[in-house]
């Protein structure tokens, strides 16, 4: 069944997904200045298309037995996936936590962009660039005031590689 939708209706969709866009891009940008793995266009890639799934779900489906919190919950898996992808272990350190829970949040942005909450995006965006820029200042004070060793988790293990008594 296809939505019939107003164009005043289609043009504040589009503005959602425009949103989406944007407040994804300012989140991808201070981790594409920070080298990590899943930058400016990840970041944006990933609030848009987490508005436009909310949006189809929303709008694009009629009828009294569709339930638009099913797309929903399956963005939430799905981006579990992308962000354990920029998780990495490298000589027994583990990189990419920051990262993967970024895009996990930015995620939940594009679906309240999707969803019409524009405050609470724009909210949630600044809350986020408050965490990934001042915490991490904060951070490397404590680190340094408190002489705590360098950031990063170590992995225990039996060899050099540092691997994990789980793994093969």
């Amino acid at each position: 069944m296809s939505p019939d939708l107003s164009l005043a209706t289609q043009i504040d969709l589009a503005l959602r997904l425009a949103l989406g866009l944007g407040l994804g891009a300012i989140i991808g940008f201070e981790r594409e200045s920070h080298g990590q793995p899943a930058g400016f266009r990840t970041h944006s890639l990933v609030a848009t298309g987490s508005a436009l799934f909310t949006i189809v779900s929303a709008y694009g489906f009629g009828g009294d037995l569709t339930d638009p919190t099913r797309i929903a919950a399956q963005i939430v898996t799905g981006i579990g996936f992308i962000g354990a992808g920029t998780i990495l272990q490298y000589r027994g350190q583990v990189r990419g936590l920051t990262t993967a829970a970024s895009l996990w949040s930015v995620a939940a942005v594009g679906m309240a962009a999707g969803a019409g909450m524009w405050i609470i995006s724009l909210v949630a965006t600044a809350l986020i660039v408050v965490i990934l820029i001042v915490f991490d200042r904060i951070e490397d004070f404590a680190r340094r005031r408190l002489n705590l060793p360098p950031e990063g988790y170590k992995l225990t293990g039996d060899g050099p590689e540092g691997k994990s008594e789980d793994l093969p």
